[in-house]
This record gives structure tokens, C-alpha cells and sequence, in this order.
């Protein structure tokens, strides 16, 4: 029984990490003192979670003055900030480099996941 139990616990403990892995993101590779990424803190941050775009890729941050996580190894957050980058299967799909504004973002957001086939889902 013990040996079942242990065997059904690393199967599980193996494919959780599969299973996030697959799910995509949109990283926001940003910097202490960013003039654009704090105009995009106050047009889009407030809203994003709220929005069909953000069910296909959530938010995630990433201070470039910290290490890079792990997983993000292989993704080149490039010179500029912010920079977004639509990460799936520990792969980049698109980006956006700098923050084009309001008007513009979410369109370039769109193209990149219609591109990928992961268009959000309208209501």
C-alpha cells in the first residue's frame, strides 16, 4: 500500500510541473525607476486582470534587477523596459517591446496570441 501511495505521489508531484509549463504567460520584464513601465502601472495594471487577454496569458513581473527566474532562463529580456513577452512551454511566442500606450496595447497583445492560436475569448 505504502509503495502505491508513493508512486501515485511522485507521478502527481512529475506532472504538475508539466501541466503549469503548458499554460502561457505574459512576462513583464521590468526596472526600478521605468518611466513607461510605471504608465503602464497606472493605464493597464489596474484593469489587465479584468480582462479576456489576461485568461490566455495572467501577468507576470520580473524585476531585472533580480536574478532571472529558472525557468525564464532561455528568454533574452533584451536592453529595454518594460518589455513584455508571451512565454509558453518555456518558450517566447511574441513580445512587445516598450510600452506602446494604451491604444495600442492590447491590439499588439491580441496579434501575438491570434498568431500563437490562443486568441482570448470575447463575450
Amino acid at each position: 500500500m505504502n509503495r502505491i501511495v508513493a508512486l501515485l505521489a511522485l507521478v502527481i508531484g512529475l506532472a504538475l510541473p508539466a501541466t503549469a509549463s503548458r499554460a502561457a504567460e505574459l512576462v513583464m520584464f521590468e526596472r526600478p525607476g521605468c518611466a513607461w513601465c510605471a504608465r503602464f502601472n497606472a493605464e493597464i495594471a489596474p484593469i489587465y486582470g479584468k480582462t479576456a487577454e489576461s485568461r490566455t496569458p495572467p501577468l507576470r513581473r520580473v524585476d531585472l534587477k533580480a536574478p532571472l527566474p529558472a525557468d525564464l532562463a532561455g528568454i533574452d529580456p533584451g536592453p529595454f523596459t518594460p518589455t513584455f513577452v508571451v512565454v509558453q512551454e518555456g518558450r517566447e511566442i511574441g513580445r512587445i517591446r516598450g510600452y506602446p500606450g494604451d491604444a495600442f496595447f492590447f491590439g499588439l497583445l491580441d496579434r501575438i496570441l491570434a498568431n500563437a492560436g490562443s486568441e482570448p475569448e470575447r463575450s
